[in-house]
């Protein structure tokens, strides 16, 4: 094999040894790129005429690659994968898709939407710098207006004045109740909050929404609040209270479904609560007055988008 084959195969030689390598025709090779079937036969000619012997054998079966064939198929499937990524990253940096973005969100509004909006953001961008906070909204908003975030997924605090931020979107959060599949209610249809008062319950600390939600249903049905409560911010706690105890959290929606549905390694699961618990709304938080870089701005479009989404999914 001449070491001028180095200068002569092209990307478009690469593409064409792949396609066969994979798909083990040469005419269903040519109909992937877009080419003839005698274009691509005179490329594959080229290309064995620069490497000096055959790259494929033909055969009653189809095409198999030889020996050199199958290194080259093998190359060329990391030469190809390192040309797209460099055209993605020459892309993303000449769109302004570089550079650092900071998003703060509640629990569940980073579950349900900031992840699947960063993994859209990663496809277009992948060398974006992506920094996430995960806290109540007070700590949140208080990062914002210190510059230390370019926008937040929550709820404006009743202490601040509103009319300084930008507030998009009302995103609603739903309750589910949570607790590990050996607890004695797992089994129990329609539970009702008197089944639950007596058990030990771990949730967020008092005056949170969460919090506030899951009380003022108890209150509404005239069933008294429980008793014994450890209170954390922490969602590992919960969960190694949960997987240790006959204990009871709330949490949103979004977070049962990826703790309970998407992950069940902590052997969590959902009881089937008689009543509806749901969260006053959270917002997306930006100063209208800040000029957001191009990463920031792209990521809070696919936000809204991931929103939109959610929304005409229920509809």
């Amino acid at each position: 094999m001449s070491e001028n084959m180095v200068h002569r195969l092209q990307p478009k030689h690469f593409s064409l040894i792949r396609s066969i390598a994979e798909l083990g025709q040469l005419s269903l090779a040519a109909q992937a790129l877009a080419l003839t079937q005698p274009a691509a036969s005179r490329m594959l000619g080229e290309i064995e005429r620069y490497v000096g012997t055959a790259v494929f054998n033909r055969t009653p079966k189809g095409m198999e690659p030889t020996p050199v064939g199958l290194a080259l198929a093998r190359r060329a499937q990391n030469l190809l994968e390192e040309i797209h990524e460099a055209a993605r990253e020459v892309d993303a940096i000449r769109r302004g898709m570089t550079g650092t973005v900071r998003v703060g969100a509640v629990t569940g509004a980073a579950v349900g939407y900031v992840v699947p909006a960063i993994q859209s953001l990663k496809d277009e961008a992948p060398g974006a710098d992506v920094h996430v906070d995960v806290a109540p909204s007070l700590k949140l908003v208080h990062d914002l207006i210190a510059g230390h975030l370019d926008f937040v997924l929550g709820r404006v605090p009743a202490s601040m004045d509103p009319r300084q931020f930008r507030v998009d979107n009302a995103f609603t959060e739903d309750v589910d109740i949570v607790v590990h599949q050996t607890h004695p209610l797992v089994n129990v249809d329609n539970v009702h909050l008197s089944h639950m008062t007596h058990f030990p319950w771990v949730m967020q600390a008092p005056g949170s929404p969460l919090r506030l939600a899951v009380e003022s249903v108890f209150i509404e049905q005239g069933t008294p609040i429980p008793a014994n409560i450890v209170n954390t911010t922490s969602l590992l706690v919960m969960i190694a209270m949960l997987a240790s105890s006959n204990a009871i959290a709330p949490m949103s929606r979004e977070v049962a479904d990826l703790l309970c549905r998407q992950t069940r390694t902590a052997g969590l699961c959902t009881l089937k609560v008689d009543v509806e618990m749901t969260v006053m709304p959270y917002h997306l938080i930006s100063f209208s007055s800040k000029r957001m870089t191009p990463i920031a701005i792209r990521l809070r479009e696919l936000l809204l988008k991931e929103f939109e989404l959610r929304n005409r999914n229920k509809g």
